[in-house]
C-alpha cells in the first residue's frame, strides 16, 4: 500500500512515505507490550497530565495541524480547525473523568462485599479513515490513554502527514514511546496484527467492507471489536418545521466536509406541504456555493478527498440516473485540476434504484416526499444503514414521538447530527456495534474485574 499525501485541490503530491515491515510492526508489539508491564498502568495522574498536554499543545498548533488536514484530504480550513478544537476538548473530557470512570463500582449481593474494578485490556489495534484526520485518532486515543491501553494504529493511507503528527503530538505531550504507534501498513498486515495474541481489542472506522474483514478477524481470534462504518442518514421536515432554520442546517449538514461524513445527512424525507419550499431553498443555497482553494476562508466548497472519490461519486450519480433518478441540480464533476464535484440533488428515486440504499461520499442529496409521518417512517426504516438521523419540527413532543420510531443509533432534533465527548456514537445495522465517546466509549476496552468477600454469615 502506498502511502502518499497529494493535495486534491490540484492533485500535486506533497510527500511520499515509505511502509512498515513485518519487523516494524513487531518491535511496535514489543514496545506496546512493555508499556502494560510498565509503572504506566498504575499512574493515573501521569495519564491525566498527558492528555491534558496533548490538548494545550494541539490548541498552540492549531494553523500548522489544521493546514495539514487540508492539504492531505481537502478540508475547508475553517472547518479543520474546528476538528483540532473538538479534538482537545475529547483529551481534556477523559482526563477529567478518567479517575471517575476507574472507579471501583460496587454491587449489592447477599453474599458479601462485592464491587467491579476497571483495568487495562491490552494492546488496541486502530484502523481508522481519512474524513477527520485528527478527530477519528484522538476518539480511540483519550479513553485508551485514560484506561492505561497502548495503541497500535493504521491510519488511511492519504492522510499520512496527519498520521505522523499526531503520533509526534502524543509524545511532545509527555507519553512514552509505545502509547501509541503509527504504522504505515496493508490490509494483509493488519489482519496480523489481530491475530497476534497481545492484541486484546480492535476499534475500526471505515467501510462496511472494512468492518466485514476486521470483524471477521476479530471473531476467528476472540478479539474485542468496535466498528464504526457507513451511514445513510435521514433529514426529517415536518410540515410544522421553522422551514428557514431547517434549510440553513440541513444544507450545512449535507456539504459540510463536502459531503464525506458518514453522519451527514444524506436522504432528505419532507412532508408534502412543505416539500417544494425546502426544495427551492436547498437548490438556491447550493448553487451559491463556491469552490476553490480549501487553504482560501472565502472558499464554501472544497474538493474530495481523492481522484478515487470523484470517480466513485461520479460513477454513483451517473447509475442513479440510469435507474430513473431525476437530476434537481449539479450532478457532475467540475472541470478543474482538483477532485470537484458539483453540489447535487437528486430526486424521483424508487426502491428498485440502487441509490435507495448506498451511500453518496460527497455533496450529493437525495429528496423524498411523504404524505404523513407513517410514510416517513417507512421510507426512513427502509434501510440497511442505523447510524445518525435528524427531525426538524416546532412541535417538540411530535418530534419525540417520531424519534421513537425511527430506526438509529442517534437522532437529533432542530439540529445536524453532531457530535460532542460527553454524547456516546454509534450505530445499528450495518453502521456497526460498539460506540465511542462518553462512558460508553470508555467502557468498550476496559477489562472488568469482579471482586467478592463472601460474608461468614452465608
Amino acid at each position: 500500500m502506498s502511502y502518499q499525501s497529494i493535495n486534491p485541490f490540484n492533485n500535486q503530491k506533497l510527500k511520499d512515505y515509505p511502509s512498515h515491515t513485518d519487523q516494524d510492526i513487531q518491535n511496535a508489539l514489543d514496545t506496546a507490550e512493555k508499556i502494560l508491564k510498565s509503572d504506566w498502568i498504575q499512574q493515573v495522574d501521569t495519564r491525566i497530565a498527558v492528555l491534558r498536554k496533548l490538548a494545550t499543545n494541539m490548541r498552540a498548533q492549531k494553523a500548522e495541524l489544521a493546514k495539514l488536514m487540508t492539504q492531505d484530504m481537502g478540508k475547508l480550513i475553517k472547518q479543520s480547525e474546528g476538528e483540532i478544537e473538538t479534538c482537545a476538548k475529547i483529551a481534556e473530557y477523559y482526563a477529567d473523568h478518567a479517575k471517575e470512570f476507574l472507579a471501583p463500582v460496587s454491587y449489592e449481593t447477599e453474599l458479601g462485599e462485592a464491587w467491579v474494578e476497571h483495568h487495562p485490556l491490552g494492546i488496541i489495534m486502530a484502523v481508522e479513515p481519512w474524513n477527520f484526520p485528527f478527530y477519528q485518532l484522538m476518539r480511540v486515543f483519550a479513553p485508551n490513554c485514560a484506561i492505561g491501553n497502548p495503541v497500535v494504529a493504521k491510519h488511511a493511507s492519504i492522510v499520512p502527514q496527519c498520521a505522523e503528527a499526531f503520533e509526534r503530538l502524543i509524545l511532545d505531550a509527555g507519553a512514552p514511546k509505545g502509547v501509541w504507534t503509527n504504522l504505515f501498513i496493508s490490509s494483509d498486515q493488519v489482519a496480523d496484527i489481530i491475530a497476534d495474541p497481545r492484541v486484546q481489542g480492535v476499534a475500526l472506522t471505515g467501510s462496511e467492507g472494512a468492518g466485514r474483514a476486521v470483524a471477521g478477524q476479530a471473531g476467528k481470534h476472540v478479539t474485542k471489536s468496535t466498528l464504526e462504518l457507513g451511514g445513510n442518514d435521514v433529514f426529517i421536515v415536518l410540515d410544522d418545521a421553522d422551514l428557514e432554520k431547517a434549510i440553513k442546517i440541513g444544507c450545512q449538514a449535507r456539504v459540510n466536509n463536502t459531503g464525506q461524513v458518514c453522519t451527514a445527512a444524506k436522504r432528505f424525507i419532507l412532508h408534502e406541504k412543505i416539500a417544494e419550499q425546502f426544495k427551492t431553498g436547498m437548490i438556491k443555497v447550493f448553487e451559491g456555493l463556491k469552490i476553490g482553494d480549501p487553504l482560501d476562508s472565502e472558499t464554501t466548497l472544497g474538493p474530495l478527498s481523492s481522484a478515487d472519490a470523484l470517480e466513485k461519486l461520479t460513477k454513483q450519480v451517473d447509475k442513479a440516473v440510469e435507474n430513473g433518478a431525476k437530476v434537481v441540480t449539479g450532478g457532475k464533476p467540475y472541470e478543474h485540476e482538483g477532485n470537484f464535484y458539483q453540489p447535487t440533488i437528486l430526486e424521483n428515486i424508487s426502491r428498485d434504484n440502487p441509490a435507495w440504499y448506498e451511500e453518496f461520499f460527497g455533496p450529493v442529496a437525495q429528496i423524498y416526499v411523504a404524505k404523513d409521518e407513517d410514510e416517513i417512517v417507512s421510507i426512513a426504516n427502509d434501510s440497511n444503514y442505523g447510524l445518525g438521523g435528524v427531525i426538524h419540527s416546532q412541535n417538540i413532543e411530535r418530534a419525540k414521538k417520531l424519534a421513537s420510531r425511527v430506526e438509529t443509533g442517534m437522532i437529533w432534533i432542530n439540529w445536524y447530527t453532531d457530535t460532542a465527548p460527553e454524547l456516546p456514537f454509534g450505530g445499528i445495522k450495518n453502521s456497526g456495534y460498539g460506540h465511542e465517546l462518553s462512558i460508553d466509549g470508555f467502557k468498550e476496552f476496559v477489562q472488568k474485574r469482579l471482586v467478592v468477600v463472601k460474608s461468614p454469615k452465608k
